[in-house]
């Protein structure tokens, strides 16, 4: 198992996944202040196998983030230009509408919760050239519970 975790980082809250890259499936994922990242990232890393390394988003704040994780695992910045609007439409790849919603062009719809997590799903599967599978239901990507 190769677990890699993406961070889309930001000043007051962060969007993470935990990805095992070998299978393509997020593990956990969502959003969280930005007074809880270190700390979850930090059982991530601490659990057995450990996290091979963190991709950072190059954006809003990332040199200090990335002073905090390089003693958790090794750091890879990574270009995030445009993840948050690309998330919108690989919220709808993942959970796609149902019901009367299934009807409205994808465009005009607007995925529930913050999609910070999806963003650095995004980056993670941009740069690793991947596709990954989000088995749970939408909810966890508000929570990111620990797997």
């Amino acid at each position: 198992m190769k677990r890699i975790v993406a961070v889309d980082p930001g000043r007051a809250k962060c969007g993470l996944v935990l990805v095992d890259v070998s299978r393509s499936l997020v593990m956990a994922g969502g959003v969280r202040v930005a007074s809880e990242v270190e700390d979850l990232l930090s059982s991530w890393c601490s659990e057995d196998p450990g996290v091979e390394r963190i991709l950072l988003g190059d954006g809003t704040s990332s040199a200090d983030w990335m002073q905090r994780f390089q003693a958790m695992a090794p750091v890879q910045l990574v270009d995030e230009t445009g993840t948050t609007l690309r998330a919108r439409d690989r919220y709808w790849q993942l959970w796609p509408p149902q019901g009367w919603r299934n009807w409205i062009p994808r465009g005009l719809l607007i995925p529930p919760g913050e999609l910070d997590a999806l963003a650095a799903l995004v980056m993670l599967e941009d740069s690793l050239k991947i596709t990954c599978h989000w088995p749970s239901s939408s909810a966890s990507v508000r929570n990111a519970p620990a797997p």
